[in-house]
């Protein structure tokens, strides 16, 4: 009997993985052929070189989407294997041989920890840096939607001073309207308006134009104006006043948690999008378990119709588990709920259902 289940590991596990593994391939083919055709006019637009497009955008390209559908693939895979041994009554006869359910589903989670130390390692150290390869090439050349350039931003760089810029010109490394001010408590000690503010990146400084300044000493006030450019260090970079939306995905955890400690005092309302970045990296790999058992919970029965009834039935879900997670993400961005909570939503609700449908499930 143990040699026989040995055997059924085996089988189970070569199953899962290999339908997995050959699913994950075809999608991605697939991907890249439509990502090509619909990116060819931009790449030959832009002149970018073979081994960017190669080295930068697609070995960045690749990794993402294939971490992004692996929790999808991996489900459709469960269900359409184990519905297809199903069918061909080849579950029965291994629960029938004293084999309890909870041991048949031994294979299922040895084959799930594989793929989830995998995902775990590509979320937490290479899909970062892939990303990164990807997003740099990306906004290198034109292919985000989103204009970086944030407007009227407030920030405070340090305990008693606080900045605010109108506009910022990527391009010209320059802002329109640069305003500081500097307090002691509740009272303003000095506030400085200048017209235009450039940043020398060789320098480090940033150069202030048509500036005026005004000093306050309690009832006595001193107002200082020039046009001569005022060179001043500022603990603040243009990355401050340009936000693309893939920024965070391409962060270290290194940086994630330094742009945190950063973040708390400079622009509270970004910690939200850091710290689900952060946690995301950690949960989205349990996946792997979860739509593992509900995949087996879905598709363990024989059923009228064959591998088509389970198999809609877990293309149904797998929408609805991207919607969840979709609605997730706005709860924490948009809505200001915990990070640490929400970022768990999908895999608890699916889990909760997946117990369920165990439970129910013919032992």
């Amino acid at each position: 009997m143990g040699r026989q289940l040995k055997i059924i590991d085996k089988f189970i596990v070569g199953k899962y993985l290999g339908t997995f593994l050959f699913t994950l391939g075809i999608f991605m083919v697939i991907s890249v052929v439509f990502d090509v055709s619909e990116k060819l006019d931009n790449f030959t637009a832009k002149h970018a070189s073979l081994h960017d497009i190669v080295f930068h955008y697609y070995a960045g390209f690749i990794p993402y989407y294939l971490n992004l559908l692996s929790p999808l693939i991996n489900f459709l895979a469960v269900i359409f294997f184990t519905a297809k041994m199903a069918n061909q009554t080849e579950i029965v006869p291994i629960l029938s041989g004293k084999v309890s359910f909870n041991r048949f589903l031994r294979p299922y989670f040895m084959a799930a920890t594989i793929i989830f130390i995998i995902s775990f390692f590509a979320n937490v150290y290479l899909i970062p840096y892939t990303n990164r390869l990807k997003n740099n090439f990306e906004n290198a050349n034109g292919m985000t939607d989103n204009d970086p350039a944030k407007s009227g931003v407030h920030m405070q760089i340090d305990k008693h001073t606080f900045v605010y810029m109108q506009s910022y010109n990527e391009a010209k490394h320059t802002g329109d309207l640069f305003i500081m001010e500097k307090f002691n408590g509740d009272t303003l000690l000095q506030k400085l308006v200048a017209q235009t503010a450039a940043y020398d990146s060789v320098k480090g400084v940033w150069s202030l134009k048509n500036y005026s300044v005004k000093y306050v000493n309690g009832l006595r006030e001193q107002f200082i104006s020039s046009n001569t450019p005022k060179d001043t260090i500022l603990d603040m970079h243009p990355t401050d006043f340009i936000l693309y939306d893939n920024v965070y995905s391409a962060m270290s955890l290194q940086e994630l948690n330094k742009n945190i400690g950063k973040e708390k005092l400079r622009r509270p309302e970004v910690l939200n999008n850091l710290y689900y970045e952060m946690y995301h990296r950690f949960v989205y790999p349990l996946s792997a378990y979860v739509l593992t058992v509900l995949g087996v919970a879905l598709s363990s029965r024989k059923v009228r119709g064959g591998v088509g009834l389970p198999l809609g039935a877990g293309i149904l879900l797998c929408f609805a588990y991207i919607i969840v997670e979709k609605f997730a993400i706005t709860f924490s961005i948009k809505g200001g709920f915990p990070p640490a909570i929400v970022v768990m939503l999908p895999n608890v609700l699916f889990g909760l259902l997946g117990c369920y449908l165990i439970f129910k499930a013919p032992k």
